[in-house]
């Protein structure tokens, strides 16, 4: 499901420049039409949070799968702006209904299995991604259409994986009242608190993969003046990283407590991009990007996982509050980094992903959601096996 939810998303993303000449846009107001799948997207965690906890994520999910595949092609079909928009709009909100319930059950089959498995689900989103960039470069190539791309990929995904959505596990829900009033509002308190540091560390983190994503060829091609080519690299070097550190991650935090290595982790990203920076050449760029890739790879998924191990709140609706956060800070750091380089320089506004991982550094090292073990599906720690209790 992660691998088909990054890989029909990315796959799309080849077709952008003859959109852009279909639909006669400039840059601005194809910068505001591609708006529209976050846009859908938060609303879609609004409505996910609401409902998951009835609906439950296996169901979910199907839904959601059905939307995303089906909504798709009417993206390509779309002559102004206005109906692009919509469509666009459409898809993602299916988009990001799909991310929180895979999410959820992720958390559950995770808790089922006992062990660590969230960044290597990550990391199949990010393969995903990958090999759906490349599919639609392949298929531009071919001069096959968006819609006709779209309509092909989704049938195979939506048997496939349809199909493999019968062997979902059902959801964990929330701890039933307390008899003591006041005990239950102090926890209640606690687990809202819980809730609202891991979204904060959410924000900051996805802030700045949005920063990478729009920004790093800006840089790397307007200001240190490389070519296209080249420019391009600063965000694959990002991207690759993050895929190996996340494939790795399932073993790294078997073996490590998340709230001693994801700060070391976000401490490597913070020095290595900041370095890149200050040395300000091509390459020390390149590698700083690298660097944050594989720094804060597994940051989300690792917050994602201890939202939905939080006592006493259901896991569909903190999953959501803490994916919405990340979400929103993914469209406003693109939003955040140009009003500072419109007012300074981009090379000083880039200065604002350094510390924004030194934050998270000390966030999740401090955050107590991410000090306690994930239970297992009998309550007790998850374990692996010749490895004792598992630390989390």
């Amino acid at each position: 499901m992660f691998f088909v939810h990054g890989f029909l998303f990315a796959s799309w993303t080849a077709h952008i420049p003859h959109l852009k000449q279909h639909l006669e846009l400039g840059d601005g107001r194809l910068g505001f039409a591609l708006l529209a799948a976050p846009i859908g997207s938060v609303l879609a965690l609004a409505v996910a949070g609401r409902f998951l906890p009835t609906v439950g994520s296996r169901r979910m999910v199907r839904l959601a799968l059905l939307g995303y595949c089906v909504s798709g092609p009417f993206i390509g079909l779309a002559g102004s702006l206005a109906t692009f928009f919509l469509a666009f709009l459409l898809w993602g909100f299916f988009q990001g209904m799909l991310d929180v319930s895979m999410n959820t059950q992720a958390i559950a089959v995770e808790r089922f299995s006992g062990r660590v498995l969230m960044p290597g689900f990550h990391g199949s989103w990010s393969t995903g991604a990958l090999v759906g960039a490349l599919t639609g470069a392949v298929a531009v190539g071919l001069g096959v259409s968006l819609s006709e791309q779209l309509l092909v990929l989704a049938m195979p995904c939506l048997l496939v994986v349809g199909w493999l959505t019968t062997w979902m596990f059902p959801d964990r829900t929330g701890s039933g009242p307390d008899s003591s009033e006041a005990a239950s509002s102090r926890r209640r308190s606690v687990v809202r608190g819980a809730v609202l540091v891991l979204g904060g560390i959410a924000f900051a983190d996805m802030l700045c993969e949005g920063a990478a994503a729009d920004w790093a060829a800006v840089y790397l091609h307007g200001t240190l003046h490389v070519v296209p080519l080249v420019a391009g690299l600063g965000f694959a070097a990002y991207a690759l990283a993050m895929v190996v550190t996340r494939l790795a991650g399932n073993r790294l935090f078997t073996r490590f407590r998340a709230h001693r290595l994801l700060p070391l982790l976000a401490v490597v990203a913070t020095l290595g991009f900041a370095t890149g920076l200050v040395i300000d050449r091509p390459l020390s760029v390149l590698v700083g990007f690298a660097l944050l890739g594989a720094g804060i790879g597994c940051v989300v998924p690792m917050v994602l996982s201890a939202a939905g191990s939080v006592d006493d709140v259901d896991t569909g609706r903190a999953v959501a509050a803490v994916a919405g956060c990340g979400w929103a800070g993914y469209v406003v750091g693109p939003v955040v980094i140009g009003g500072i380089a419109s007012a300074t320089t981009l090379h000083t506004a880039l200065f604002l992903i350094p510390l924004l991982t030194a934050t998270v550094a000390i966030a999740t090292g401090t955050a107590g959601a991410l000090r306690h073990p994930v239970s297992g599906p009998s309550g007790a720690p998850m374990t692996e096996p010749g490895m004792g209790t598992l630390r989390r």
